[in-house]
């Protein structure tokens, strides 16, 4: 596997293993988590092994077009959460970003903290022109990460996202190579 690994004051993110699965599927089976994710909440931890496997495999390939990173604290190096960075097209170099945070860690800059990483990797260590990004418009949380980390508010997508309560809109959000960047 490669060895992939971006660095901040307090986490590392790392591509996933099959040995983070306990940590990932009590991360997908928390409610709070799922309430603006349409992943759904897993039966079970094969349920949960069946949505990682695809995950891992790509994390393994030559040429990555999905990264898959646990964020670990790197203190005691507990997962608190992952992130994903999705590219697409080579010819337009550009990327998407996902991440869930373990509720625990909600509303101490971790989420913030490991986006401005991510962006600071897709930008200078793949070369992207744009990174993107969406969350539910009720996903107050997850949007001030976004603003706060350099992302500008491009849109809303109307009745995209289907969660458990329903059809939600969504606000799409994107950062360019030559926009100004909060520092990590």
């Amino acid at each position: 596997m490669k060895s992939i690994e971006i660095l901040t004051d307090r986490m590392r993110l790392r591509l996933i293993e099959l040995s983070d699965l306990n940590a990932i599927h009590q991360l997908h089976t928390l409610p709070e988590t799922d309430e603006f994710n349409a992943l759904g909440i897993p039966k079970n931890s094969d349920e949960t092994k069946r949505t990682i496997e695809p995950w891992i495999a790509e994390n393994k390939r030559d040429s990555i077009k999905n990264y898959t990173f646990a964020i670990e604290n790197r203190l005691d190096n507990t997962v608190l959460g992952l992130f994903g960075l999705k590219l697409g097209n080579e010819k337009y170099k550009r990327g998407e970003v996902w991440y869930k945070i373990h509720s625990d860690y909600w509303n101490k800059g971790y989420a913030t903290e490991a986006l401005k990483a991510v962006i600071q990797f897709g930008f200078e260590n793949l070369k992207l022109h744009r990174i993107e990004a969406g969350c539910a418009v009720e996903n107050i949380g997850s949007f001030k990460v976004l603003e706060k980390s350099g992302m500008q508010r491009e849109g809303r997508l109307r009745q995209v996202l289907p969660l458990k309560s329903g059809w939600s809109d969504n606000f799409e959000y994107a950062i360019l190579e030559t926009d100004d960047r909060p520092t990590i």
